[in-house]
């Protein structure tokens, strides 16, 4: 037997250790399953390339826990360390770091890129135990060792009677991690980090059922069997070309990843790309909407089929981490615990190429099934144009499938929209206008009254519209987008002709005067001589204003402090109305108040404006009307 020292002189680097990633002390099986799977691929390849001359077999990495014995055991099969091997490794090159370490690294461990670099795979061990055995063989023809530590710089290695090729390694569990001593939790780490790992990973067994033979009688008890139970899916289907795989295989692989998800995803985009970087992963799009709610379900990060995290910020341009899905990339730089990235080059190309990968893969999608596409709009919609607005690079291609619907449910792209809207929806001065509601029921009478008109009105309603539209405008010049509501519709598509107005200036300043004697503060009166047919009242909110306060309330909007602003409207009285001559012409006052207030609540009505005790006073003024 063999007494010794690790090679390292601080006493007290365990504990260091312990403390450094205690936040995270549960990865310590992810570490000690990643190492056994390595072993394992690593015999796999000397075998295929005739430097182990023994049988692969079918491995598989088994996990026991010892209940009793506080005990959890990871076994593999695969290469295996002599004893020079667990001296060199496990002794030396584990800890040649050691005191760089503690002096690099002691005040931000958790911050730090240091896995690999100490042997923190293998020591994570020491976070749930209070002694750490190994017994080994090697492939080669060489006898077993045994390696013990408790957890100080001590070990002893020693000769062992082991038969079979492979690494078990015991650890006596401490008494404050005695949790892991549960089948459950072990269950659960397991499928949480493990679940896609490329070697079998074998806990305990479990009961099967086999089929009842054709020629069994009625009263046939079906037999059951004690198997293996395998936890991981050792093949994921992103693992395979895209050519190997069926829809039904990426629907199916969708469940596996989430179980609880019981709304089919609408499409998926399988990602496969070994230069400048190696990256392969299946991202999903799921059914969003318009609402931007976190997502519960999250993309996965993989490295080399080992789960990382959930956050991939950084790594997945923002606007699609509302998809789902999985991301492998063995290029990605991660900290100590693997659970955060590293400032480095390499990431902002993975998140380019994935932008790229998604924008062809949406007009891919949009050539070959335009109705489908369609169909799906108003699901994805939000994913995507938080994308226009968020990455140059996707804004770029976007006008190649992004869509703009009408209130009437057609479809067009940009390019489309403007050669179908520019004989009708020219102004004088040779703008293009774009008219769009936010909502078909509380702008309806506007929208009508656009369609009588010939105009196409647009429904864009998702919540960061007001932002996209800007930089549409931004980059188009000649075109504007107008809500319908913002303005009697002569104003929002200015032609030459003038409507002259019944009433003379005189009247008309008489008029106004009346009429803002009993009008709140909040509206504007605006005087219009419009066609006589035309609304009396029409409420209106200036498109200006609004816009900066809607972009104000969902982030930006470079106005400070618009989102806090009380709402401002327009109240656009028609000259030409009876009902303006009316109210012009009325002596009685308490009449002519009655008039006014009487026609604001309607055109308060038509834009969703009267609420509360307004309303039920407009109801029983109402009725007392009609006795």
């Amino acid at each position: 037997m063999t007494t010794g020292k690790i090679n390292v002189s601080v006493e007290n680097i365990f504990p260091l250790i312990k403390k450094f990633l205690y936040s995270d002390h549960e990865i310590f099986l992810r570490e000690l399953v990643s190492n056994g799977t390595d072993a394992t691929l690593k015999l796999k390849h000397l075998i295929s390339i005739g430097e182990a001359k023994v049988e692969y077999g079918n491995p598989v990495i088994e996990i026991k826990v010892d209940k009793e014995g506080k005990k959890i055991h990871i076994i593999d099969q695969g290469l295996g360390m002599t004893a020079d091997e667990v001296e060199k490794y496990i002794n030396q090159v584990a800890f040649s770091g050691a005191e760089e370490f503690l002096d690099k690294y002691k005040d931000s461990a958790k911050d730090s890129g240091i896995i690999g670099h100490f042997g923190l795979g293998f020591y994570s061990a020491f976070m749930v135990a209070e002694k750490v055995e190994i017994i080994t063989k090697s492939y080669k023809d060489e006898p077993a060792a045994h390696w013990t530590c408790d957890g100080s710089p001590e070990f002893t290695l020693e000769p062992a009677d082991k038969t079979s090729r492979g690494t078990e390694i015991i650890l006596h569990v401490a008494e404050d991690s005695l949790e892991f001593l549960e089948d459950s939790k072990i269950s659960g780490l397991l499928n949480k980090y493990n679940k896609f790992m490329p070697i079998p990973i074998k806990f305990g067994t479990r009961t099967e059922t086999l089929p009842k033979p054709e020629d069994a009688p009625e009263d046939y008890i079906n037999e059951t069997v004690e198997t293996d139970n395998i936890i991981n899916n050792p093949n994921p289907a992103w693992t395979k070309q895209p050519a190997e795989l069926s829809d039904e295989d990426y629907k199916n692989f969708y469940r596996e990843l989430y179980p609880m998800q019981f709304e089919e995803p609408l499409f998926n985009i399988h990602l496969n790309v070994d230069y400048p970087f190696n990256l392969t992963g299946i991202l999903y799009f799921p059914k969003l909407g318009t609402d931007m709610q976190i997502q519960k379900d999250k993309i996965q990060l993989y490295q080399n089929q080992v789960y990382v995290t959930d956050n991939v910020e950084g790594i997945v341009p923002e606007f699609l981490t509302m998809l789902k899905g999985v991301i492998d990339s063995p290029d990605i730089p991660l900290n100590v615990s693997r659970s955060g990235l590293q400032a480095d080059g390499a990431v902002k190309k993975i998140s380019n190429y994935i932008t790229r990968k998604v924008a062809d893969k949406l007009k891919a999608l949009f050539t070959e099934n335009r109705a489908d596409f369609e169909e799906k709009w108003n699901d994805i919609k939000i994913v995507l144009e938080y994308g226009m607005l968020s990455e140059d690079k996707f804004y770029e291609k976007a006008g190649a499938f992004v869509l703009y619907p009408t209130v009437d449910d057609t479809y067009f792209t940009l390019e489309e929209l403007k050669e179908k809207l520019k004989d009708n929806q020219t102004d004088k001065d040779g703008k293009l206008i774009v008219l769009y509601a936010g909502n078909k029921d509380a702008q309806h009478s506007y929208i009508e009254t656009a369609k009588e008109k010939g105009y196409e009105v647009l429904l864009l309603d998702s919540p960061i519209i007001s932002h996209l539209i800007q930089k549409i405008e931004g980059d188009n010049s000649g075109l504007s987008f107008v809500r319908v509501d913002s303005d009697h519709i002569d104003n929002l598509i200015k032609k030459d002709e003038n409507t002259i107005s019944k009433l003379s200036d005189e009247e008309k300043e008489t008029l106004k005067t009346s009429l803002e004697s009993y009008i709140p503060k909040a509206y504007s009166v605006q005087l219009e001589a419009m066609d006589s047919q035309a609304a009396p009242f029409i409420i209106t909110q200036p498109e200006f204003m609004r816009r900066m306060k809607e972009m104000s309330q969902s982030g930006g909007g470079g106005m400070f402090g618009m989102g806090n602003m009380p709402e401002m409207y327009n109240l656009i009285v028609n000259t030409n109305s009876d009902l303006a001559a009316s109210i012009l012409n009325t002596e009685d006052k308490t009449h002519q108040e009655h008039l006014v207030k009487q026609a604001l609540d309607l055109a308060k009505l038509s834009q969703n404006l009267l609420k509360g005790e307004a309303l039920t006073a407009f109801v029983k003024r109402s009725f007392e009307m009609i006795k």
